[in-house]
């Protein structure tokens, strides 16, 4: 059973290759054809991930590196602020006999 597992593994490669292709969007191909891609990946099933498929490579950024605005000069938070303190003179004058 050992001696098969390369040729599974193999086998799970070009159909996870050839599944991957069908489902990614024509404009993220690179290079040749969908239809093209899907011949080449029977032969050569590492190809579709090393040159078939558009690479998205995350930007090294943080929550920190946009700018963050302090509560204080938040104008969104102050008038979130705002808004809270008359619903609750609302509430008070309502509830007052």
């Amino acid at each position: 059973m050992l001696r098969y597992l390369p040729y599974l593994l193999a086998l799970a490669l070009v159909i996870y290759a050839f599944i991957d292709c069908l489902s990614t969007p024509d404009e993220e191909v690179r290079g040749l054809p969908k239809g093209i891609w899907l011949l080449v990946i029977l032969l050569f099933p590492l190809a579709w991930f090393l040159m078939g498929r558009r690479r998205y490579i995350p930007a090294v950024t943080s929550a920190y590196d946009e700018a963050w605005i302090p509560p204080d000069d938040n104008p969104e938070f102050l008038k979130s602020l705002g808004e809270a303190e008359l619903r609750r003179r609302r509430q008070d004058t309502d509830e007052a006999p």
